[in-house]
């Protein structure tokens, strides 16, 4: 039987990590997205044990429809491509607005600590036999401790994915003392699982 594999995806820190290493800062807001599925595809076969794909579960910030509608409607329509896919599970919280907002960017609120949760739960419900997470927010790494704790780093086993670029540092999650599998995804798959729809234009 393959080992059943669900990936997280950080979708703000992977379409942020991105545009740092494959775009110019001028380029349009579109470039540095995804498609999920693709990029999650490609990772569970970076492996030479059998592995199958079971979810792909995508954690992200919501803009608020009055006071950011474009934002809003864009990653709305963007939503609903990705959740044709079966495989996608969208976990979605609203973004937090600071009192000097919009001179002060919104803010993601929870989205990491909800993502952990979800981590630590479904190892424990014996959801999955490999759980890869994609993000470089440190504030994660408890979750992958805990997982990488369990059965002796057997299974459920944590694993990491994050950005490579030649000529820049790649941060990546990892664990002092513990050997955590980290898929390093490069430019060439990079152009393999972009998605160049510009979301921000109605159908």
């Amino acid at each position: 039987m393959p080992d059943r594999v669900i990936v997280f995806l950080d979708y703000q820190n992977v379409y942020g990590g991105a545009r740092r290493r494959f775009h110019s800062h001028w380029e349009p807001s579109a470039c540095g997205h995804v498609n999920p599925v693709a990029l999650a595809q490609h990772i569970t076969r970076d492996s030479p044990y059998d592995r199958q794909l079971t979810q792909v579960r995508i954690y992200r910030g919501q803009p608020d429809a009055t006071k950011q509608p474009g934002s809003y409607g864009a990653s709305r329509r963007q939503h609903a491509m990705w959740q044709r896919d079966p495989l996608v599970h969208l976990v979605t919280r609203p973004l937090r607005y600071p009192q000097g907002w919009p001179a002060d960017p919104a803010q993601e609120k929870g989205i990491d600590v909800q993502l952990a949760v979800d981590f630590v739960a479904l190892a424990s419900q014996d959801a999955y036999d490999i759980g890869i997470m994609m993000s470089a927010d440190t504030d994660l790494k408890p979750a992958l401790e805990f997982v990488a704790a369990l059965n002796n780093n057997r299974k459920p086993r944590a694993e990491v994915a994050a950005w490579s670029s030649a000529g820049q540092h790649s941060p990546r999650l990892s664990i002092p003392g513990t050997s955590l599998y980290c898929h390093w995804v490069g430019d060439a798959v990079y152009r393999q699982v972009r998605d160049t729809t510009d979301y921000a234009k109605a159908p």
